[in-house]
């Protein structure tokens, strides 16, 4: 079937659903969103499995109105981190399904359902991951009365298995746990093979991943930089690697900050470009053992390693009794205590980096390091109780040597400052997954280090709102709402 044949019956689902697709513009720029559809989105839950909750796919939801305000983040007081540095990180907590992968998704399937490359009446929507993609990229196909398909490691939290069957997601368990990327690659093969009404949004090769980042993410961070203080500097922006997508938002944000550093981060317990290492690990959000094609090493400044035992001890500091009046002891306000459970466990990693890169470049009151807290403590309840029956109750000596160990004696090892070839080291890695295992070429690798291949990359979403406005027009879904 031509795509011609495939966009117009996309365009009659849309019309038959109330589909209205958003700019990357919009999402950027709430306020830009038509009138008729703001007076709706007041009246829908933002969990709602509803096509208009596709313009909630943006970091600016006010939960209190039902519709949009300044961009949510949180700002941790140095009672807290011990460091002078400012440290503040996006909310992804009140994004649709709870974890701003729903962003990613979105960049990844919309730029192939209004050019005609995915029939969803009649294709499933696959998603690997190893968790919030597949939720988010279940959540978008549910939109369109699509069948999605998630695929994700087995040892994940039961919260994301509980909650993909509940939107009537297929669901694929792969071996392992967070670092098994490449069992999922596997399924993905097989699926390939085996089943042609399947097509695959890989977060880790596709490009609307990152350029989601870059046209909605980056903005929201310059943009709560900007109201912090005209005498601040951005210094650091931190972001576990994962599939790569969320630390494009440096990208964007090297075009406004130029003395930025860019910092990845991921587990020690598989230490992918700190060392080429491998191993599996606790620190639910981020895949390993390889990096992803779409992440643009050339722009990265810094390398981590977080220990995952460190993220899991904090995680119960932050969410026990005995470790939240440990902290109030210390002079941390009630205020911001009630708002620790809005960081899950990714974002205590990124916490704790951030943390990191204020002591190793010795940053003071006037420098700001921001970073991404990607979910909350709503997915990650059944870790808290099994860190319980491993370790018993949690008191307040716990607390105590948690907070000194993994908060005030936070050093800087483990960390790398990236130099020209240590970045290219990074680059020759993608040899081994992408061309060795995954079909691309040397060729199409090499045009990966170019920077102007980059900038052309992210000049793809103001393309793409051309087209996703032409569909809208087109579909007619708007006049009918």
């Amino acid at each position: 079937m031509s795509k011609t044949d495939v966009l117009k019956k996309t365009r009659a689902r849309c019309r038959e659903r109330g589909v209205v697709i958003p700019t990357f513009e919009q999402l950027r720029n709430p306020e830009k969103i038509p009138a008729t559809i703001k007076r709706r989105l007041a009246k829908i839950g933002l969990w709602d499995v509803d096509p208009l909750n596709l313009f909630r796919i943006t970091w600016k939801n006010d939960v209190k109105t039902g519709l949009f305000g300044k961009v949510n983040y949180i700002e941790f007081p140095s009672k807290l981190t011990r460091v002078k540095a400012r440290i503040v990180g996006l909310l992804g907590k009140f994004f649709p399904t709870g974890a701003h992968k729903v962003g990613a998704a979105f960049g990844c399937l919309v730029p192939r359902l209004v050019n005609g490359e995915f029939d969803p009446t009649t294709q499933k929507a696959v998603w690997p991951s190893t968790g919030n993609f597949c939720r988010g990229g279940a959540f978008d196909s549910a939109l369109l009365d699509c069948v999605p398909v998630a695929i994700l490691p087995e040892g994940m939290s039961q919260e994301r298995f509980s909650w993909l069957k509940k939107i009537g997601a297929e669901v694929i368990a792969t071996p392992g746990t967070e670092s098994n990327v490449k069992e999922i690659y596997d399924k993905c093969w097989d699926i390939r093979r085996n089943r042609s009404e399947c097509v695959i949004f890989n977060q880790f090769e596709e490009f609307g991943n990152p350029v989601w980042h870059y046209e909605v993410t980056g903005p929201a961070i310059e943009e709560v930089v900007r109201s912090l203080g005209d005498d601040l500097t951005l210094s650091g922006f931190v972001s576990a690697t994962g599939s790569a997508g969320t630390i494009a938002a440096g990208d964007y944000l090297r075009t406004r900050f130029p003395h930025l550093r860019v910092v990845a981060t991921e587990a020690l317990q598989c230490p992918t470009l700190l060392f080429n290492g491998f191993g599996a690990h606790r620190i639910e959000g981020i895949g390993d053992k390889h990096v992803p094609w779409v992440h643009n090493v050339r722009n990265t400044d810094v390398v981590i390693a977080m220990d995952d035992e460190a993220c899991m001890q904090i995680l119960r500091l932050f969410n026990e009794p005995a470790g939240l009046e440990l902290l109030k002891s210390h002079g941390v306000p009630q205020t911001f205590l009630d708002k620790l459970p809005l960081v899950g466990i990714s974002g205590i990693s990124n916490l704790l980096s951030a943390i990191k890169v204020a002591k190793y470049f010795e940053l003071g009151e006037d420098d700001v390091v921001f970073t991404v807290f990607t979910d909350s403590m709503e997915l990650y309840g059944s870790r808290i109780q099994e860190l319980r029956d491993t370790y018993g109750a949690y008191q307040k000596k716990n607390a105590l040597y948690d907070r000194t160990r993994y908060i005030d004696g936070i050093g800087v090892d483990y960390m790398q400052d990236l130099g020209y070839y240590d970045r290219k080291r990074l680059h020759h890695l993608k040899y081994f997954t992408w061309v060795e295992q995954q079909g691309r070429t040397s060729e199409e690798l090499n045009r990966l280090w170019d920077p102007a291949f980059w900038r052309d990359i992210f000049k793809q979403g103001p393309m793409w709102d051309g087209e996703i406005e032409s569909f809208n027009r087109d579909s007619g879904a708007l006049k009918n709402i």
